[in-house]
């Protein structure tokens, strides 16, 4: 694929998060503007996606907005990686205990990527758009993931990630993570504070099934002090919604840790 090629493909899809995000109709220069592209190439890429059916064209009043068809791209998602809807249960079930912002976190290569998320109802709070993907490594989720991995594969996984961080000061050393991993092993939980964001912190705990082959992990995420207030009750509450699943022959198996 061209290089050409694989910017429009890039812009397409940032056209569409674009819209997830704006939910109003735009023109093309709108478009433009926003996402700094140059209106020529503009124009062409939301014409293809008019053709391919993505986008409607307003002609009366020049703007564009998504079809259903964008839609019909993914809602069989959730159904195949959830299933009969228990990890979205024990998603909301956290929410509605705590307020805070609640997510199911896998393994993508040498991320955590977010796969399903819930934000937070208070004032104070952090923001993560569903399928974020951040470096595993610098993540208490990605940390509880990594329990489910051999020594072997963590320090591989470590070093791919360090080749993938662009920005030196976010590599980090093998032998930390190992002792991270070994004292989250011993717990049963992980917790950080100022990571990823200063001023928040995140508690994670490793549900009993996988999704699609691939270990998950439920994790809370808000304010640093408040999260050390209500510690205790919001592990609980992370606890008590992992204990309430239960693998089902069609949907999961139950989670396999190499050691």
């Amino acid at each position: 694929m061209q290089p050409s090629q694989v910017k429009s493909a890039t812009r397409a899809i940032e056209i569409l998060e674009y819209f997830k995000l704006s939910q109003q109709p735009r023109s093309m220069s709108e478009l433009a503007n926003d996402l700094s592209y140059p209106q020529s190439s503009t124009t062409v890429l939301l014409k293809t996606l008019v053709k391919l059916g993505y986008l409607n064209f307003d002609r009366r009043s020049r703007v564009y907005f998504p079809t259903p068809k964008v839609t019909s791209l993914g809602d069989w998602i959730p159904r195949a990686l959830f299933g009969s809807g228990q990890i979205l249960d024990a998603l909301n079930d956290v929410h509605a205990a705590t307020g805070e912002g609640i997510f199911i976190g896998a393994k993508n290569d040498v991320y955590l990527q977010y796969i399903k998320t819930r934000n937070s109802i208070h004032a104070l709070r952090f923001h993560i758009d569903e399928g974020t993907i951040r470096p595993i490594t610098r993540s208490a989720a990605g940390w509880m993931l990594m329990t489910t991995l051999s020594d072997d594969k963590i320090d591989n996984l470590v070093r791919r990630a360090n080749i993938a961080t662009a920005n030196p000061a976010e590599r980090v050393k093998v032998r930390d993570i190992m002792d991270r991993v070994t004292e989250i092993r011993a717990r049963g939980y992980a917790h950080v504070a100022n990571m990823p964001f200063a001023g928040g912190a995140t508690i994670a705990v490793l549900l009993p099934v996988q999704v699609q082959g691939q270990p998950v992990t439920l994790a809370l995420g808000g304010v640093v002090d408040r999260v050390k207030t209500n510690f205790d009750r919001y592990l609980a509450a992370l606890q008590s919604a992992a204990r309430s699943i239960r693998p089902e022959r069609d949907f999961d198996t139950p989670i396999q840790i190499e050691l």
